[in-house]
């Protein structure tokens, strides 16, 4: 499922919906893909949160609704490593792309 954004206001985001959708279903939101929830829907408008810095966002970009939910990712491999507020981890991710993790970068908590 798609929409487009049509308000931004710091890290809150609304998107005009192509479809229905549900409560705290994750979406990427924009041409990077931010990580984003859906924390209201109003007729065919939903308020995302978004998860990293929105700075950038223009109106109009897409928003596409993933159909999952917020959760973490449990099993062997998980001690010893760090991770961030949305389970990606911090030492994995520095590897990839240096001291400075960019936005809308991720990579899967276990491997």
């Amino acid at each position: 499922m798609e929409g487009r954004i049509i308000w931004i206001s710091g890290p809150a985001v609304k998107a005009r919906l192509e479809g229905g959708i549900k409560m705290h279903s994750l979406a990427a939101v924009g041409e990077e893909g931010l990580l984003g929830e859906v924390v209201s829907i109003e007729g065919d408008t939903a308020t995302i949160q978004v998860y990293e810095d929105t700075a950038g966002l223009k109106l109009g970009e897409r928003v596409v609704f993933t159909g999952r939910f917020l959760s973490v990712e449990l099993g062997p491999g998980l001690l010893g490593k760090i991770f961030d507020g949305l389970q990606r981890p911090l030492e994995a991710i520095k590897d990839m792309v240096g001291d400075f993790i960019r936005r809308g970068v991720y990579r899967e908590a276990l491997e």
